[in-house]
């Protein structure tokens, strides 16, 4: 009986040829129908927060809703650098972190959910932001701020 190796790689996954199918990996289709459904969740659930509110607020990129406190002046550019102040807390207005930082705009060097719209507003602008737990801090979160949490952003553009 004659054994033919594949070069000492190991067991391989099929190659895709023409005409077949893409073969799916269960557990990973799990886990994005998961995340989905969590992400569906916490705009649900901040969809109901906003509605809850006296202020206006609008609808920004990634899920983010957000309504401006003061208007400022001068606009942002992707590339710029900007200093911000952030206080962020719960839905439930518990505090969580209060920073400031300067960052560059478009460099994802803040959350998705500033740095995605930052451009919207002005220097000078102080701005509300909910933000869903996947633009804000993630599934890991942060020292302060724990994994999944759909948080209320004040920023103060300077």
């Amino acid at each position: 009986m004659l054994l033919v190796g594949c070069g000492g790689k190991g067991p391989q996954r099929p190659s895709q040829r023409k005409g077949e199918s893409v073969q799916t990996d269960t557990a990973q289709l799990a886990l994005m129908n998961m995340n989905q459904q969590l992400a569906q969740s916490a705009d649900e659930q901040l969809y109901r927060w906003v509605q809850s509110q006296t202020e206006a607020y609008a609808l920004y990129e990634h899920g983010t809703w957000g309504t401006v406190l003061r208007t400022g002046e001068g606009e942002i550019a992707a590339g710029e650098e900007c200093h911000v102040h952030m206080r962020i807390y719960s839905l439930a207005g518990k505090p969580y972190h209060d920073t400031e930082q300067t960052a560059h705009v478009g460099k994802y060097e803040l959350p998705t959910a500033i740095d995605a719209n930052i451009t919207e507003w002005h220097h000078g602008a102080s701005v509300k932001i909910a933000a869903p737990w996947y633009a804000a801090y993630g599934i890991r979160g942060t020292a302060q701020v724990p994994p999944y949490e759909n948080v209320i952003i004040e920023l103060d553009i300077r």
